[in-house]
């Protein structure tokens, strides 16, 4: 079985509702993490300081063909009209891995069979 590294940069107000989309797309766990970020076009706000907002960052690891399918339910929130996406979400392929629960590894073969 093959993996993927799904990386989503989400604005934090999202968050949840990105997590919910993956989860409801079959990702079945995730990494959380708060950052922050700087866009092309630099926001100016009280005192000439800049504020671009708290971002989350979700790792997930996924089986591979389950990977798109994740990703297009994160991006859908991210970018519902296909106009001014406000965020980013990538697949990066996994060549070694370990430590992963086999008990997530079986959901993920159940999940194919069904969906063959």
């Amino acid at each position: 079985m093959k993996f993927s590294l799904l990386v989503a940069i989400v604005p934090e107000e999202l968050e949840q509702e990105c997590i919910d989309a993956s989860t409801e797309a079959g990702a079945v766990g995730m990494t959380l993490m708060s950052g922050r970020g700087i866009g092309g076009e630099r926001k100016k706000t009280f005192f000439g300081l800049t504020f671009e907002g708290s971002q989350s960052i979700m790792l997930i690891t996924l089986e591979k063909g389950l990977s798109l399918k994740v990703l297009k339910a994160i991006r859908h929130v991210l970018n519902p009209t296909g106009e001014g996406s406000k965020g980013l979400v990538m697949t990066l392929p996994i060549e070694h891995l370990g430590g992963i629960d086999m008990a997530q590894v079986k959901r993920f073969e159940e999940r194919l069979r069904h969906e063959a």
